[in-house]
Formats: C-alpha cells, structure tokens, sequence
C-alpha cells in the first residue's frame, strides 16, 4: 500500500533524530502549522496540518528584525515543497506536509551529498537542474549572507560583532568566489569568470561540489538550526558548526574595526589546525599600538602561533598564518602548516610547496642579515615581507612564492603598508605566561651587552605595556 511505503520512508527519516531532537522539531512544525501543544502532533488531526510560505515569513516577521532574509526563507520553502512524496496526488502542493518537513530536516542536517543534492538544486532554482553559474552564485551569496546575519542575530559571534570588524558585503561575494571556484565540470575543468556564470552545471556536478567543499552543508546547518531555532541548543556530533568562529578577545571596546569580515575569519579560521580554531585574541593593531617594528616585535614575540593580517595603501588585504612563536633571529622557522592568504580583493589561502623550508622569519638589530618579518620565498624575495624600517614592505612572487605558490598578494610588489593586527590563536602557551611582556633587548642579548658595555642605559625599560587582562570575557 502507498500509506505503508509512505509512514515507512517517514519513520526512517524520524529515527535519524534523537528523541529530544524529535520533540524539537515537532514543536516547530506545530507552531508553524498553527497546532497548538505537542500532544496534538499524536492525533490524526495535527498529522494533516500543513505549513505554507506565509507561515514560514510570518514567524520570520513576528520579530522586529528577522532572524533569516526573506530569499532564504523562500529558497527554504522551495526545499522543503521539492521533497516528493509516495502517494501524493500528483502535482506540486503549496503546502508543506509533516513528512516533507522532517524529511527536509533529516536530509539536510543528518544526509549525505546524494541526500542533500536534489532539495540543494531546488534551493537554487525551484526548477531544479541543470542549473547556469549565476544562479548557483546567487545561492551561494545569500547563503553566506544568511549565516553572517543569523549569527549575528542570535548573538552567536563570539564577541566579534558587525561593529567591531570590516563591512561584510564584500567579504561574502568573495567567500562565494572562493567556493565557487570548486565547482568542475565532468572533464575536469574549472570554468571562470564571466564564463562560470553562463556554463550549465548539471546534478552529477553540483553533487561532487557539495561533497567536496564542506562549508556548503555547514552553512546551511547554521541557517536551519539558527535560522528556524531548531536543533540549535542540543549538543552537535561535529566541531564544524562549534569552531565555525572562534572567540574574539582584545578588541571589544577598544574602538577599532579589525581589517577582517566575518566571511573571512570563517574562511581562515577553518585553514587553521584544529587545535587552534576556538580562539583568537589581537596581539598588535598598529593604530592602537602604533606605528613602530620594535613595538610590534614585543608584541608579538613567543605568544604562540599567529595570524598576521595588513592593508596596503592600495586596500589590498592579506596575510599570513604563522605555525609557531615568533622568535627574534637571523634564520627560517615554523614549519609546513604556515601559510599566506589575501582576503581582498580575493579572499584565498596558499599552503606550502615542499619545495623550501622558508616558512617564517623575524629579524631585527642584525648588521649583516636582513632586518623585518617575512613569510615564503627567500631574503629580498619574499612571498610577504615587512621592513624593520616600519611601512615599507613586499610581496614579491613572479610567477608564485616558491614556499606557499601565492602569486603577488600587495597591489604593487613594492607596497607601502597602511594598517596590520597580528592575532594569536588558540591557548598562549606557557611560557607567555604572566611574566610581563618581553622588550627587544631581552630577546636579543647581544644588544642589550653592547649597550651595557657602552654604559648606555636601557631606554625601553619603562615602556613595557602592563599587560592587559581579557577585557571581554564572553
């Protein structure tokens, strides 16, 4: 019998949630149908409740500010209507049924890319496949702007805020770039461009995208969980949605806007080792710090591993993810997890080679090596490189960076530098413990003995930053 076929497929896809998650969804498909009490979801009446788009909208619209934009809402009342049932009157209903509600939820929070695929392509275009560039373009983009306004909605930031970082806008249509350039046809290769928006991308296609970039089915595990609040308080299986951004300290309340966007520091955030994804606290900003490179190697030195982020005066930003503490010396350290990025225009990352071991280098003071913080390549060619003479520096990589394969990551291969943070990541390690922040001349002894001998006293004593307590402790 149909009915049978139909409670069966139904019954599994239920038996995928724990029973709390079970209760959790019933509750919200009650309150969108309109039923009232959970025990009504028992009896035969509740079962052929239904939910329709204008219900979805109106509890989006029942708070002053909606938790999802409305074309999200729509895209996910065009994926929940997609979802076929056995023994349904033919043709498509307006109205959204129990089980395609939960075999929604099911497919999209517990399936797998083959599961997920067919209510994806119906996100899309309500048409279904094969589907133009553009139109998984604009998925994409209301997909990542969906994620940034729902975390920020609900509060979910972790003590980053759209205040205390750079306008997302652009931040998410290049994330959507950077996603998108994922996407292969059959043959193996990668349309781009203007090309990307026209090409026709069938199912098979769109399938292997989903499978092979993650953050598609993560982004839209946050836009369900928190954008329908449901789901969203039980403990998760995976740390993708946890770690999906870390906690921010050291910026509340100090009056600037960090150089990164939200789409961005979920993007790097999720390059770094796992280990290091919960937290990022700011080190150095040269406009709360100031302008200087003794400033910034005290700052920074053996405080564990660091992402290094500047502007040039261009406005292209980009950086570098350094493995291990800064140490002031005339040789090549980290190892091979470092990489460099750009944020804008592009936002990418680029990972080491194998081809050298150059993977971070700090120097200052040195007559006969050169003096500044640089990343890949080698001395005067560096892949990114800051002079110790404070705002110069380059990015020097015909064709690629022979450590990472970045191409040029400034607007021009000598830039002059406008603003940088260094934030470091994960646990500060013990030995960055409480013992008052290093001046340059504890690192370099060598100096400190030179200026001792010449009975000059050391004027840097006194300029040691108390060290500043979590301000924000979330």
């Amino acid at each position: 019998k149909m009915g049978n076929a139909e409670s069966n497929a139904y019954q599994n896809h239920l038996s995928r949630f724990l029973p709390e998650e079970q209760s959790d969804i019933d509750g919200l498909f009650n309150t969108l149908s309109g039923s009232s009490g959970s025990a009504g979801a028992k009896n035969a009446k509740a079962a052929k409740k239904t939910v329709t788009l204008a219900a979805l909208q109106a509890r989006q619209s029942a708070h002053t500010r909606e938790p999802l934009p409305e074309p999200m809402t729509l895209r996910l009342y065009n994926g929940m209507k997609s979802i076929d049932l056995p023994g349904k009157s033919s043709g498509p209903s307006e109205q959204i049924a129990k089980e395609q509600f939960v075999i929604f939820m099911s497919n999209l929070l517990k399936g797998n890319a083959d599961e997920k695929i067919s209510i994806i392509m119906r996100m899309i275009a309500k048409t279904g496949g094969p589907l133009k560039g553009k139109q998984i373009q604009e998925f994409t983009e209301d997909l990542i702007t969906s994620v940034v306004h729902v975390l920020s909605y609900r509060k979910e930031l972790k003590g980053w805020s759209l205040e205390n970082t750079r306008d997302s806008s652009s931040g998410v249509k290049a994330l959507a770039s950077e996603l998108l350039s994922e996407l292969k046809l059959p043959d193996g290769t990668k349309p781009v461009g203007s090309q990307l928006l026209e090409t026709n991308f069938d199912q098979s296609v769109i399938e292997d995208w989903v499978y092979r970039v993650p953050q598609i089915s993560v982004f839209l595990s946050v836009v369900i969980r928190q954008g329908l609040h449901v789901l969203h308080s039980l403990p998760d299986q995976t740390n993708d949605i946890l770690n999906l951004v870390p906690h921010c300290k050291g910026i509340k309340g100090r009056g600037v806007a960090s150089l990164f966007d939200i789409p961005a520091i979920i993007y790097i955030n999720s390059h770094l080792p796992a280990e290091l994804q919960h937290k990022w606290q700011l080190l150095f900003s040269s406009r709360l710090h100031g302008e200087s490179f003794s400033q910034l190697c005290a700052h920074i030195v053996n405080k564990g591993p660091c992402i290094v982020i500047l502007r040039d005066v261009d406005g292209f930003l980009f950086g570098g993810f350094a493995s291990h503490s800064w140490e002031v010396k005339p040789q090549f350290q980290g190892d091979n997890r470092c990489f460099l990025f750009s944020v804008f225009p592009t936002l990418a990352v680029y990972t080491y080679t194998g081809y050298n071991d150059h993977y971070m280098y700090l120097n200052h003071g040195q007559q006969t090596m050169p003096n500044g913080l640089g990343m890949g390549g080698q001395h005067g060619y560096f892949g990114l490189w800051i002079d110790s003479d404070y705002g110069k520096g380059h990015s020097k990589a015909k064709p690629r960076c022979t450590t990472y394969n970045s191409p040029q990551l400034s607007a021009k291969e000598d830039f002059t530098l406008d603003a940088m943070e260094v934030w470091a990541v994960g646990d500060a390690p013990e030995s960055a413990g409480r013992k008052g922040k290093k001046s340059i001349l504890d690192v370099d002894p060598q100096a400190q003995a030179l200026l001792e001998m010449a009975g000059k006293s050391r004027q840097s004593e006194g300029l040691r930053e108390p060290i500043e307590e979590d301000e924000d402790n979330d």
